[in-house]
C-alpha cells in the first residue's frame, strides 16, 4: 500500500513538473525586471500616444545609431523613474532604435502580457517549493545573458534608499555587474547617458514653492510630469550624452589595477558628472540672486585684499571704496531672467519671420560645439555687423537647446528702456575704456571671473564693435586678456572660444554705415532710434546667415605650446593673447558664408571698363565662382542650388536700388552694333552708390584675398612667364602692408597660399605648367585679365594707403595734434578725390584710412622727415595702382 501510495505520488510530481516544464518553457527564470518590446495593444497604444510630443532630435538618434554593431546597449539616467524606462521602451521602438527591455531594478507589472505574468507567478511559486527561495536575476545569470543574447538594458544611477540597498543589505550593483559582465564577454558594452528636460529653465539657488511641492526640473513629481505633457509637450525633449565603452574605462590606466567594486564607484562618480555637466550645457548654471552674486564678488579674498590696498594707498575711508566698487557691480552686472528670455523669444520669431526670408545655420557644427561645452565654459566671438547679432546670436542658441550667454555690450547701450531687456537677457555693461578707472577695471574682472566659475558662457566681439567696412576688423584685445587672466587664476577647466560668423543679404543700418565712412559722426543710441527703428519691419533683408567655427579648446592650445600658462612670461603671455585673437579673427573669416549679392558686388566693382554688359558680369561671376569651389568656400545655400537664378535676383536688385544703372543705346551705338548685340543688356554702376556696393563686397572679401595677393604678384613681375620663387617676396610684401586690414592664419606660411593658389589659377586656365622648368610657369593670353579681376579687390585699399601717405610726405611730424591726424588725412583725400588723383570714393573710407595711418606709424613713419622710408612705400604703391589700371 504504502509502495502504491509512493509511486502515485511520484507519477503526480512527475506530472506536475512536466506541466510546469512545458508552462514555463522549461525554466523557472522569468522576471519582471524584463519587459519585452512588443506587449499589449490597448496599453501599447495608450503610451504611444502620451508620449508622441516629446521631442527627441536626429542629432540625438545619431548618437545611438553610431553605436558598433555589435555592442551591448545599456541607457542611464539620473533617478530612477519608471515613466522614463516606460518612454524610453516605447519611443525607441517607434524609432527604430535599440529598445530597453531590462530594466535594473524596474519592476513592470501591470502592462506585462498576460502569459508572461502567469510564468513569472508559476516561475516563483515552483522555484520556491523546489529551492525553498524565490528567484534572483542576477544570481541566476539572467540578465547577463539577456544582455549577450543583445537585449538593450537601462539603469539609474540615483534612486532612494539607493546606497542602503547596495551597502547595508548587499543588494547587487548593477554597475558592478555589468563591470563583471565586461570581463566574462568580447561584446563591447556601452553605457549610454540620457537624459529628459521638462524646462529650459536654471536651476535657481533657493528651491521655489512648486519645487518643494511637486518635484525639481530635474527631478518632477507625477503631477509635474503630466502637466508638462499636456500643458507643452513639445518643450519637453531628450538629450543623449556621450556614450562611455565600458572595456575602455576598464584598461585605463589607474582604473586596470582597482577591484570591480571600486571600478563602479568610479564609475558612478564620472557617469553623474557628466549628466550634471550635460544638463548645465542645456539650461546654464544655477541662477543666483543679484544680491547674492555680489556678496560673492565683493567678498572673495582676492578683491577685498586689492580694495584695502587700494583704500590705503589713496587715502580714502574704506567704506567709500566698498561702496564705489558696489556701484560698479550695479553698472556692470546682468539680470538674467528667464520669463523675459521667452517673451523676447517669441517677439523675435516673429521679427524675423516679418523681415527675413530664413535663417541658414550649419547645426552639425553647433551640435559639437554643444558637446564640447560639457568640458568647461564656452566663450562666443562673432563678427559684428548689426545691433541684431546679439539677438539673432541669443534666439539660435536658445532654440537649439542651449543658455543664452551673457554678452559683453558697450554702455551706450544700457539706456533706457533697452539697457534693462538688455541685462535680462544676459547682457553685461562695459565702458569703452578703462583709462584711469582703476577700481572699475578690476571689479570687472573679478566679475567676469565670477561668471566663468559659476559656468555661464560668454559672448563678446573681439572687434570691439559694429564693422562700417563689411569685413572683419583687427581683433580688440582687451576683454580677452582678461578671459585669459580669469582662466589662468582657475576660473574654470577648461575654456572654448566659438567663432562665429554672423551675416545678411542686406544689413539694416546700410545708410548709417555709409554716412559714417564718409566721415560723418556716429549717432548715440537712444529711445527715439528705437522709435525710428520701426521703419525697418516694412523691408525685407533677405537671409540671415550664421556660420559657426569648431570650438578652440584653450587646454588644447596650451598643450600645443608645450607650456601652462603659469610657466609662460609676461611677454608670452601678451604674444599668445594676440595670436589667439587673429587666430578668432581668422576663424570667423574661414567660416565666413560667400552670398551672392557679395559676389555681385565684387564682379561689379572690379569690371575692367567703366561700361560693361550682362555677359561680361557673368563671366566674371562665373570666374569668381570657379575659384570659390575650389578652395570650397562656404556658399549660401541659393548658390548651391540655383546660382544663376540666384545673381540675376541680385542684380534686378542693385538695379532697383539704383547701385546699378541699365544703359540704352544712342543712334551712332546702334548702328555699330551687330546682329543680336542690341539684346545685350549693358550697365554702368552709380558712383554715388560705390560704397554701399564695397560694403557688400567686402562681407566675403577675406575669401579672394589670397587669390588677389598671388595675382598682384605675378602682375608685379611683368613678365608671361615666371617662377614661384621669383613672387614670394612680392606676396610677404602684400602680407605686411595689409596686415590690419586683413587677418592671416599665422600657422600657414606664403609659400602655402602662393602654391595653392597658383594650382586654382591652372585649374582656371590662368597658368599653365613649364613643360620642362619645375615650379615654372606660363600666363596665358585670357589669364592675364582674370589675374586683372582678382586683383582688383585691392585697388581700393591701396588708394587709401596712398592718401595717408601724401599726408605724411607733406607735413612733418607734430605738426598737427594726434586727435586731428585723421580728420586732416580725411580732409586729404576729398581733395585728392577731386583731383581725380584718387578714382575710387570707397578709398575715402575712414576706417581704411586709419588702418593706413596705423600702419605707417607702426613702420616709423611720423612725418616728412621720414623720407626715405616714405619714398620706399610711395614707389611700391605707385607701382600697384599702375598695375591695377583698367
Amino acid at each position: 500500500m504504502y509502495k502504491q501510495i509512493k509511486s502515485g505520488l511520484t507519477r503526480v510530481t512527475s506530472g506536475v513538473n512536466r506541466w510546469f516544464d512545458k508552462v514555463l518553457l522549461g525554466t523557472d527564470h522569468h522576471f519582471r525586471c524584463f519587459f519585452p518590446r512588443r506587449f499589449g495593444k490597448p496599453s501599447s497604444y495608450f503610451l504611444r500616444v502620451l508620449f508622441s510630443g516629446i521631442r527627441i532630435g536626429e542629432a540625438q538618434m545619431e548618437v545611438i545609431q553610431n553605436l558598433p554593431e555589435d555592442a551591448i546597449i545599456v541607457y542611464t539616467n539620473k533617478y530612477k523613474s519608471d515613466f522614463e524606462f516606460l518612454f524610453y521602451h516605447t519611443r525607441y521602438e517607434q524609432e527604430g532604435l535599440p529598445v530597453p527591455e531590462i530594466g535594473f531594478d524596474h519592476k513592470v507589472f501591470f502592462l506585462q502580457p498576460l502569459s508572461r505574468l502567469f510564468r513569472i507567478f508559476l516561475g516563483h511559486i515552483h522555484h520556491f517549493f523546489t529551492r525553498f527561495s524565490f528567484p534572483d536575476p542576477y544570481d541566476s545569470g539572467y540578465i547577463r545573458d539577456k544582455l549577450k543574447d543583445g537585449h538593450a538594458a537601462m539603469l539609474s544611477l540615483v534612486e532612494k534608499r539607493g546606497f542602503y540597498l547596495r551597502f547595508v543589505k548587499s543588494n547587487p550593483d548593477p554597475l558592478r555587474y555589468l563591470i563583471e559582465t565586461q570581463h566574462s564577454t568580447d561584446r563591447p558594452i556601452y553605457i549610454v547617458p540620457q537624459l529628459i528636460f521638462y524646462s529650459k529653465r536654471p536651476h535657481r539657488s533657493r528651491p521655489g514653492l512648486l519645487d518643494m511641492l511637486f518635484g525639481s526640473q530635474e527631478n518632477p513629481g507625477k503631477i509635474r510630469r503630466v502637466f508638462a505633457l499636456f500643458r507643452k509637450p513639445a518643450s519637453v525633449f531628450v538629450e543623449v550624452s556621450e556614450p562611455v565603452s565600458l572595456k575602455e574605462y576598464i584598461e585605463r590606466e589607474g582604473n586596470r589595477d582597482l577591484s570591480p567594486g571600486k571600478q563602479a564607484l568610479k564609475l558612478r562618480r564620472l557617469l553623474l558628472v557628466q549628466i550634471n555637466r550635460h544638463r548645465q550645457s542645456i539650461t546654464g548654471p544655477i541662477l543666483k540672486s543679484k544680491e547674492e552674486l555680489k556678496e560673492n564678488i565683493l567678498t572673495n579674498d582676492r578683491l577685498r585684499s586689492f580694495l584695502e590696498h587700494f583704500a590705503e594707498t589713496r587715502n580714502i575711508p574704506l567704506y567709500k571704496v566698498y561702496k564705489e566698487a558696489d556701484t560698479n557691480i550695479d553698472e556692470i552686472a546682468a539680470r538674467y531672467n528667464v520669463n523675459l528670455i521667452q517673451v523676447m523669444s517669441v517677439v523675435l520669431r516673429w521679427m524675423i519671420n516679418l523681415m527675413f526670408e530664413g535663417v541658414s545655420i550649419n547645426t552639425a557644427v553647433l551640435n559639437r560645439v554643444k558637446g564640447m561645452s560639457r568640458r568647461g565654459p564656452l566663450v562666443l566671438v562673432p563678427c559684428h555687423k548689426s545691433h541684431i547679432d546679439y539677438l539673432i546670436l541669443s534666439y539660435i542658441l536658445y532654440h537649439n537647446d542651449m543658455p543664452c550667454p551673457h554678452i559683453a555690450a558697450g554702455k551706450n547701450l544700457s539706456f533706457w528702456p533697452l539697457g534693462p531687456i538688455f541685462r535680462a537677457g544676459g547682457a553685461f555693461f562695459i565702458r569703452r575704456t578703462f583709462k584711469g578707472a582703476v577700481l572699475y577695471s578690476k571689479v570687472f574682472a573679478e566679475y567676469v571671473f565670477k561668471l566663468l566659475e559659476e559656468g555661464f558662457n560668454i559672448e563678446f566681439f573681439i572687434e570691439g564693435g559694429r564693422s562700417r567696412t563689411g569685413k572683419l576688423l583687427a581683433p580688440k584685445l582687451g576683454l580677452l586678456n582678461i578671459l585669459l587672466n580669469a582662466f589662468r587664476m582657475g576660473a574654470s577647466e577648461d575654456l572654448i572660444f566659438v567663432p562665429v560668423f554672423v551675416g545678411y543679404d542686406r544689413v539694416l543700418e546700410e545708410g548709417a554705415y555709409l554716412h559714417e565712412l564718409e566721415g560723418g559722426q556716429k549717432r548715440p543710441e537712444s529711445l527715439w532710434q528705437v522709435v525710428k527703428a520701426r521703419k525697418f519691419l516694412k523691408k525685407r533683408y533677405g537671409i540671415i546667415y550664421i556660420q559657426f567655427h569648431e570650438g578652440i579648446s584653450m587646454n588644447d592650445l596650451l598643450a600645443r605650446e608645450g607650456k601652462t600658462f603659469q610657466e609662460m612670461s609676461t611677454k608670452e603671455q601678451n604674444t599668445f593673447c594676440r595670436n589667439l585673437g587673429y587666430r578668432l579673427v581668422n576663424a570667423i573669416d574661414k567660416v565666413t558664408v560667400v552670398t551672392p549679392h557679395a559676389v555681385v558686388a565684387g564682379a561689379v566693382l572690379n569690371a575692367q571698363k567703366h561700361r560693361f554688359s550682362h555677359s561680361q558680369l557673368m563671366e566674371d561671376i562665373q570666374t569668381y565662382m570657379n575659384y570659390l569651389n575650389i578652395h570650397k568656400a562656404t556658399l549660401a545655400d541659393t548658390l548651391l542650388v540655383e546660382p544663376d537664378l540666384a545673381f540675376e535676383y541680385v542684380i534686378d536688385s542693385y538695379i532697383q536700388r539704383k547701385f546699378i544703372e541699365p544703359v540704352s543705346f544712342d543712334k551712332k551705338e546702334k548702328s555699330d552694333k551687330k546682329e543680336g548685340e542690341l539684346d545685350e543688356r549693358e550697365y554702368i554702376v552709380n558712383e554715388s552708390k560705390r560704397p554701399a556696393l564695397d560694403y557688400y563686397k567686402n562681407n566675403s572679401v577675406s575669401a579672394f584675398i589670397p587669390g588677389a595677393f598671388t595675382a598682384l604678384a605675378i602682375l608685379e613681375r611683368d613678365a608671361f612667364q615666371f617662377s614661384t620663387a621669383q613672387i614670394h617676396d612680392s606676396y610677404a610684401f602684400l602680407l605686411r602692408i595689409m596686415k590690419n586690414e586683413f587677418a592671416y592664419d599665422v600657422e600657414k606660411t606664403p609659400e602655402h597660399f602662393i602654391q595653392k593658389n597658383i594650382k586654382s589659377f591652372i585649374d582656371e586656365a590662368v597658368l599653365i605648367p613649364h613643360p620642362t622648368l619645375p615650379d615654372t610657369y606660363n600666363l596665358t593670353s585670357a589669364g592675364y585679365r582674370k589675374l586683372k579681376i582678382f586683383s582688383a579687390f585691392l585697388k581700393t585699399y591701396f588708394e587709401s594707403y596712398w592718401i595717408a601717405l601724401n599726408f605724411f610726405l607733406r607735413y612733418p611730424r607734430n605738426f598737427i595734434e594726434t586727435k586731428d591726424r585723421l580728420k586732416k588725412i580725411q580732409s586729404m583725400g576729398n581733395r585728392m578725390y577731386k583731383k581725380k588723383e584718387v578714382e575710387l570714393p570707397e578709398s575715402l573710407s575712414k576706417i581704411n584710412l586709419k588702418n593706413a595711418m596705423d600702419f605707417y606709424l607702426s613702420e616709423g613713419i611720423k612725418g616728412a622727415e621720414d623720407e626715405a622710408l616714405i619714398q620706399f612705400f610711395a614707389e611700391k604703391i605707385r607701382r600697384y595702382l599702375n598695375l591695377l589700371q583698367s
